[in-house]
């Protein structure tokens, strides 16, 4: 006998199948799509013709994309640990008992709630405009300049703005940690006389372990996959000193001819960033089990 479906379950289908199919149209499709336009030297545009591994052996020889892989990792590192560690201290300063904490955790939410195009041209104005003004009034001689004119430091310039809008979704996620810790834990460590260093270390950090892994995955993984600063700021310049992996994408693929080669970029840029995130997972749970 064929048991028929209640409300609740025809419900569940009702909201499931919609979006199922929504992700698969605009998420699965369009990959499987790039995936096959990856063996081709398709343009963007007209006909195109099979080449086979043509373009993924191109990449191992293309010093752009080499420049721009070595730029995203270094941006990507310096960012994830910036953002950790100022989150992490900002987390354990929002859940100690001062005053006005939760009007001071929806101040510090803010720059997540903008888009990082809006945060961008803002950060813009005030790197061209404002610094130069000030350091030109204060003879201040690196303040002259806009830091996103200049080759060896733009990059600096982008990592400030993506490490500013960055930092309040962490926070909010060691914050969501700090508050599982017992009370029980942190009295019986000063009934043993831990100092509030050694408390932290011994205590608190073991404790937060997992956020600290959730936290490592998706910071790497959003600075490796930067965009929006790039595309406001500095569009890749000067000089290409600042050419992410995904601008890259975006750019040539889009604008220069090149949809098959950046679409060939992308599936090895996705495998990388799985491969990152699985290697992470996987020392980090190690880290875990040890503590």
């Amino acid at each position: 006998m064929k048991k028929k479906m209640n409300n609740q379950e025809k419900t569940f289908l009702a909201i499931v199948i919609p979006v199922l199919l929504l992700f698969f149209a605009f998420n699965t499709l369009p990959m499987l799509k790039g995936v096959i336009y990856s063996f081709t030297n398709y343009r963007g545009y007209g006909s195109y013709e099979g080449v086979g591994l043509r373009n993924y052996m191109d990449l191992f020889t293309d010093a752009r994309v080499g420049k721009s892989y070595l730029f995203t990792f270094k941006y990507a590192l310096c960012g994830t640990v910036l953002v950790n560690v100022i989150s992490l201290v900002m987390a354990l300063g929002l859940n100690a008992r001062i005053r006005f904490k939760s009007a001071l955790r929806g101040i510090y939410f803010v720059p997540n709630i903008l888009g990082g195009l809006v945060i961008g041209y803002i950060f813009s104005f005030i790197f061209t405009y404002i610094l130069p003004a000030v350091g030109n009034s204060l003879n201040i001689g690196f303040l002259q300049n806009s830091i996103l004119a200049s080759e060896k430091y733009a990059w600096i310039g982008v990592l400030v703005v993506g490490v500013w809008q960055a930092v309040a979704m962490n926070t909010i996620i060691y914050i969501s940690g700090l508050q599982t810790v017992p009370d029980e834990v942190y009295e019986a460590s000063m009934l043993d006389g831990a100092s509030k260093w050694k408390e932290f270390w011994q205590v608190t950090f073991p404790l937060v372990m997992p956020f600290v892994t959730i936290n490592l995955v998706l910071s790497t993984k959003n600075f490796l996959m930067v965009f929006d600063q790039i595309m406001s700021l500095t569009k890749g310049g000067p000089a290409m000193s600042t050419e992410s992996i995904s601008y890259l994408i975006y750019r040539n693929g889009m604008d220069g001819g090149q949809f098959g080669f950046q679409s060939a970029n992308a599936v090895i840029f996705f495998l990388v960033i799985v491969a990152i995130s699985i290697f992470q997972m996987t020392v980090m749970n190690r880290k875990e089990e040890q503590l």
